[in-house]
């Protein structure tokens, strides 16, 4: 199976008001995603998840050498996608949400 990225293509929607967008309305729409200063986006669990995992003796399971290196490799377009291990995740997901919908 093959996953196209086409992110990578897609330029936005133009922002000028001509029909077409035409290069005018490109022109906008690149000096604006220029100016435009990256997203970020936080987490925050509530004090009732906090307590619940305390309870349960849940204990993170996150490696943030791990996450820094992909978040490099993928900074430097070296990180490969298993397309195919992917796919397989996601029909594995399907099975279990559709088997436990016939409960």
């Amino acid at each position: 199976m093959k996953i196209n990225d086409t992110l990578k293509s897609n330029q936005g929607l133009p922002t000028s008001g001509t029909p077409a967008g035409g290069a005018k309305g490109a022109e906008n729409a690149a000096v604006q995603q220029a100016n435009t200063p990256a997203a970020t986006d936080t987490v925050r669990l509530s004090s009732q998840s906090q307590a619940l995992s305390r309870a349960a003796g849940v204990t993170a399971v996150f490696d943030a050498k791990k996450v820094e290196r992909i978040k490099s490799a993928i900074a430097d377009g070296q990180f490969k996608v298993n397309s195919e291990k992917v796919a397989d995740g996601l029909l594995e997901t399907v099975r279990d949400l559709l088997h436990s919908r016939k409960r």
